[in-house]
């Protein structure tokens, strides 16, 4: 069972899960995946962890840049899918990153890449938004791309690559 509240958002409703202590969800309603990210017995109950985890939000919406560091986060997924989220956690706010330079860091192909960025069980916070195509467009994001343009801005991020 897993412990969830709801936190209102410049991107809509968000929900935050954590389990054993950890972080394992952070979605926008609506977003792709949702409910397989949010599959299982939850129950709507704040706890440290996850009022931590609003704090974090708070700062990182006012324009701070709050360091994932600061969390205990444990996304659900693969080896590979972990691989990936880890090395977007190495994307500094404020900057961008291809989908084929991720891929040459972790000796994978693009498309492998960015189905693991697509399934990243924990937005924001694990910037898959900082992830766009070689030629600098912003293509795939679970949460809709106007969501994706929206944390781009606030990280004052004009150029995509």
């Amino acid at each position: 069972m897993y412990d969830y509240i709801h936190y209102d958002s410049p991107l809509g409703t968000l929900t935050i899960a954590e389990e054993n202590d950890a972080l394992t969800a952070l979605v926008i309603t609506g977003q792709k995946y949702e409910e397989q990210h949010l599959a299982g017995e939850g129950r709507e109950r704040e706890t440290p962890v996850l009022r931590q985890a609003k704090h974090w939000l708070d700062l990182y919406f006012a324009g701070e840049s709050p360091d994932p560091a600061e969390l205990s986060l444990s996304p659900k997924g693969t080896a590979f899918q972990q691989r990936v989220w880890r090395e977007l956690l190495t994307i500094p706010c404020g900057r961008t990153e291809s989908y084929g330079n991720l891929a040459k860091k972790l000796g994978s192909s693009a498309r492998a890449v960015g189905s693991a960025v697509g399934r990243n069980p924990i937005s924001v916070i694990i910037p898959c938004h900082r992830v766009a195509g070689a030629d600098g467009s912003l293509c795939g994001y679970a949460g809709g791309l106007e969501n994706k343009e929206k944390l781009l801005r606030l990280e004052e991020i004009e150029t995509y690559i």
